[in-house]
């Protein structure tokens, strides 16, 4: 059991999230626009200005962008449910800890305060890293 992954859970959500803004983004089709000038077919030629607009497409790319996004969401809920399992292992003081801690990213004095009873942002600190160090 690598009891290592629990620091890794705040960044595998946050990378979840970012992946799935990068995905919604690449879904979006680009909308380019400009400005032609040209001309009537016909006897009197009077120069015109026209606008156009129209979707970029390039699917081949962006399809292969979308598998790697994928990928990288799929392997950073892998690291999530991984860091889940051994959170939930762990007695449910620790539990409380952990969650205060490295999920909703609180100090050690708030994770304390929330603790209630008497405990300190040392004591939490201190009885959290000793459960890290058991095997």
């Amino acid at each position: 059991m690598d009891k290592n992954v629990v620091y890794e859970y705040m960044d595998a959500k946050a990378l979840v999230k970012e992946t799935e803004e990068d995905i919604r983004r690449h879904r979006r089709k680009t909308i380019v626009q400009d400005k032609v000038t040209g001309s009537n077919p016909e006897f009197p030629y009077q120069p015109q200005s026209f606008n156009i607009s129209g979707c970029v497409e390039n699917h081949v790319n962006v399809d292969e962008e979308e598998k790697l996004l994928e990928e990288r969401k799929r392997n950073a809920k892998l690291i999530k449910v991984k860091a889940e399992r051994v959170i939930n292992k762990a007695p449910v003081r620790i539990q409380r800890i952990i969650r205060f801690r490295v999920m909703q990213g609180l100090t050690w004095d708030e994770v304390a305060t929330k603790m209630k009873g008497n405990c300190t942002g040392e004591s939490a600190r201190k009885e959290f890293q000793r459960w890290m160090k058991e095997k």
